[in-house]
């Protein structure tokens, strides 16, 4: 375990040459990496921007959005819930999907921060005409009544936020994974 009071495990030989592969390999054997390549730093202002992630509402509530959203790793985080609004984090594993879909009055707002994906639409379960390719920054908006579904392409976790008007889920929901939204429904 790395100890901040003690960085290097033997500090006078800071400088070995890199290429010195016999003294290297010994290194290799004693320690997970070098010591002298990407030795981890203290950083006191590390735990700073991390984000409690709960449901902060209905009281007022700011926040930086895009690192509350990366940050998380749940499927579904509330993490606002008023009375006519919700916003809500997700992360989508790679090559699954929100699962289709459709909120009979409830309109939906979706920005995907992280990741890529395919959003279909469309006016019933069989019939989703409507398909985008969707990327990092890309903004979708689903009306009240239509089917939809987005598939995580990439290679990461799709991280987006979705809000809902007005709210879908109860206050306070967290779903650490698909099945346990899936159960909760």
């Amino acid at each position: 375990m790395y100890n901040v009071y003690n960085p290097y495990p033997c500090y006078y030989n800071v400088n070995i040459p890199m290429y010195n592969l016999q003294n290297m390999y010994s290194l290799y054997r004693t320690y997970p990496y070098p010591y002298w390549i990407n030795t981890p730093m203290y950083n006191p202002d590390f735990w700073k921007h991390l984000i409690e992630l709960k449901d902060y509402g209905p009281e007022p509530f700011v926040v930086n959005i895009t690192e509350a959203t990366k940050q998380n790793s749940n499927y579904r985080t509330a993490l606002w819930t008023g009375d006519n609004l919700q916003v809500t984090l997700m992360s989508i594993e790679t090559g699954d999907d929100i699962g289709l879909e459709v909120h009979p009055t409830v309109d939906q707002f979706i920005r995907i921060e992280e990741g890529q994906g395919i959003v279909l639409m469309g006016d019933s379960k069989n019939n989703l005409d409507y398909k985008e390719e969707v990327y990092d920054d890309y903004a979708i908006m689903v009306p009240a009544g239509k089917w939809h579904n987005l598939i995580n392409t990439g290679d990461k976790p799709l991280k987006l936020y979705a809000i809902y008007a007005p709210p879908e889920h109860p206050r306070g929901t967290i779903h650490e994974t698909k099945a346990d939204a899936e159960a909760d429904e």
